[in-house]
């Protein structure tokens, strides 16, 4: 078997509070044990199907999942904003008048991809994908802002197959991606198809407003295969539960076309079931119906979840059954990755110490990124959990 669609590893600098140069690796060296949580190809390449992010609070751990979710939304809807509209893009506080890099590794289809760009929120300064042929990398396309002409240099091989290449002139804001995709070309297409599902933008963790409850009814009532994955796990994790009955409704008497979807929790009572409205539920059982609503479509059809805060609201021994989703080949068959920040330390007991990434803000408040496999003195019979408690990784919060 190959990859169908994996994050190799990304490198990003002068973004949020990382200011220098920081790569994120998921890729797994042969010293490795071979496990379920790691993905293994016919080639011998092996990648992670998770990474967990530690840190105290305002280390940087959020931000350090920002630059996977602002590369997919770059390369694949930015043509979508007004032509002379800023690119949404925060520098570090320090560096606001430089530009931000990013650089993306990842498998599609069997093949190795490399994406760059570098940009400010004015306009895209440099920008280039590159394929991996044999062992080493060859251009698809290249793009470089020439201050002189004001305008592009661009060269793209044939079979990427931009005819309208002069719009990107136009489109300073957008990535070449996001344009060709407007003009059908394959490439841009197959690659503004890898999924990712996420609870944060690039501006931080999505607040859930008053409607949030009624979406995930109609996105249950809308997949009904994904409903009853939920409802299968949730009668396994959750003490009582039977199941999700929904009722049609029509909230505005005098707009009867309006409808919209009531979810209720249904439990077993001494007496037999009764009906919870989803409003009256734990916050527990809605912390995991809003989680699957994310993590259930990328398991079926492969991709990332990127999860900000993966433990909010849930018991810490809901994180085991969680990971065990993206462990197991049955519910998992497509490879599809986990990328969280967590508190609870317990995770570490569920993963190797290649699959843990530590931040830390330093004085100067910049992030700093590390996997803890690169720690000297980290050996693979460590207690993890009891060594980080104890401070002996950094990246715990100090109360003084």
């Amino acid at each position: 078997g190959y990859f169908e669609r994996m994050l190799r590893k990304y490198r990003f600098k002068n973004f949020f509070s990382f200011l220098e140069e920081t790569e994120v690796s998921l890729t797994v060296s042969s010293h490795v044990p071979d496990a379920y949580s790691i993905a293994k190809d016919d080639r011998g390449q092996r990648v992670s199907k998770v990474l967990a992010v530690l840190g105290a609070n305002a280390s940087g751990k959020t931000n350090v999942l920002k630059p996977v979710v602002f590369v997919h939304w770059f390369v694949s809807h930015s043509f979508q904003l007004q032509p002379d509209a800023p690119i949404p893009l925060q520098p570090h506080a320090e560096a606001m008048d430089q530009p931000s890099e990013f650089e993306t590794e990842f498998c599609l289809d069997d093949e190795v991809w490399r994406y760059r760009v570098v940009l400010t929120t004015k306009r895209v300064l440099e920008e280039s994908l590159h394929r991996k042929t044999s062992s080493q990398f060859s251009y698809v396309f290249v793009r470089k802002w020439s201050q002189a002409s004001k305008g592009y240099e661009f060269k793209q091989k044939k079979d990427f197959g931009l005819k309208a290449a002069e719009v990107i002139d136009a489109r300073q804001n957008a990535s070449v991606l996001s344009i060709a995709a407007q003009y059908g070309v394959d490439i841009a297409t197959k690659l503004g198809h890898f999924e990712i599902a996420s609870n944060i933008d690039f501006a931080g963790r999505m607040v859930n407003d008053s409607n949030y409850i009624g979406r995930l009814g109609a996105y249950y009532h809308k997949n009904p295969d994904h409903r009853k994955h939920m409802e299968a796990l949730l009668r396994r994790w959750d003490l009582g539960f039977h199941g999700v009955e929904f009722e049609e409704v029509i909230p505005n008497p005098e707009k009867p076309e309006e409808k919209a979807i009531m979810m209720y929790g249904v439990h077993k009572g001494r007496t037999g079931p009764f009906r919870l409205g989803f409003r009256q539920e734990s916050s527990g059982t809605v912390a995991l119906f809003s989680l699957l609503a994310k993590l259930l479509p990328v398991l079926r059809k492969g991709g990332m979840a990127i999860i900000d805060e993966l433990e909010s609201d849930l018991h810490p021994l809901m994180l085991e059954p969680v990971l065990d989703l993206f462990f197991n080949e049955r519910t998992n068959p497509h490879n599809a990755q986990l990328l969280f920040t967590c508190h609870a330390a317990e995770v570490l007991k569920h993963l190797h110490k290649c699959q843990v990434l530590l931040v830390e803000k330093n004085a100067h408040c910049e992030s700093e990124a590390w996997r803890l496999d690169s720690v000297k003195g980290v050996r693979v019979d460590d207690n993890l959990y009891a060594k980080y408690l104890a401070g002996a990784y950094s990246a715990v919060p100090e109360f003084h």
